[in-house]
């Protein structure tokens, strides 16, 4: 991999540009892999220690770090663990020039993408960092959209809220009414309510979002 410049220093992301963050204690490494990502239009932070990456602003963008296992102080398992603790999933591409079969099985059974051994052949890391971008920006997409849900079904009523378990548990109109003690009309009434709040167009799409809110998942005993 050719040695050129020095990496920039941490900065604002524009927009939603992915960002590649790297964690290297070799300078050389650090140069390289940055002119590498910055040559196909990525941006780059890169760090020469693990606790230079945990006192950063987690991206709010799609991103991916890669990260030298064999780090001064804590190695890059220890800073795989330590994101996983603080709630930070940014996906995780390991380089080293030390790897053994044990730390490559605890790192891809930790989450990480790719295992890759220096020297590092520039398609191979830059295939690596593009597949790790794209699982980050769906992961990204749907967590705002369970967000979304969410607050849609935080807006429904208590009443609302029994009836769109009962419904997406499979009960039909009749059943519900049994369970909850109240006139079959007044079901069907609450479910266009439910419909309109949660922005469904069909049952199917209520059934998709109560089970991304882990709700109705499981049918209870119909009265007859």
């Amino acid at each position: 991999m050719t040695q050129r410049g020095e990496p920039p220093s941490p900065q604002e992301n524009d927009g939603d540009q992915p960002i590649v963050f790297i964690v290297d204690d070799d300078a050389s490494m650090r140069r390289a892999l940055t002119n590498l990502f910055e040559s196909v239009g990525l941006k780059v932070e890169a760090f020469g220690s693990a606790p230079q990456l945990l006192h950063a602003k987690p991206p709010e963008v799609p991103s991916c770090l890669v990260l030298d296992i064999r780090l001064p102080g804590a190695s890059g398992l220890d800073l795989q663990s330590d994101l996983a603790k603080a709630n930070i999933h940014t996906p995780i591409i390991f380089i080293t020039g030390h790897g053994d079969i044990p730390m490559t099985v605890r790192a891809m059974k930790s989450g990480a993408i790719d295992f890759l051994t220096k020297p590092v052949r520039d398609q191979d890391i830059l295939d690596a960092v593009q597949a790790a971008i794209e699982r980050d920006r769906k992961r990204r997409d749907l967590n705002r959209t369970v967000s979304t849900v969410r607050s849609r079904f935080e807006s429904l009523s208590s009443r609302e809220r029994d009836v769109l378990s009962l419904v997406t548990a499979g009960l039909m109109n009749k059943q519900v009414a049994a369970q909850l003690g109240l006139a079959e009309i007044t079901v069907k009434i609450y479910r266009g309510q439910i419909m309109r709040k949660m922005g469904a167009k069909s049952l199917a799409d209520l059934v998709r979002m109560s089970e991304a809110l882990g709700i109705g998942s499981n049918k209870p005993d119909a009265q007859t």
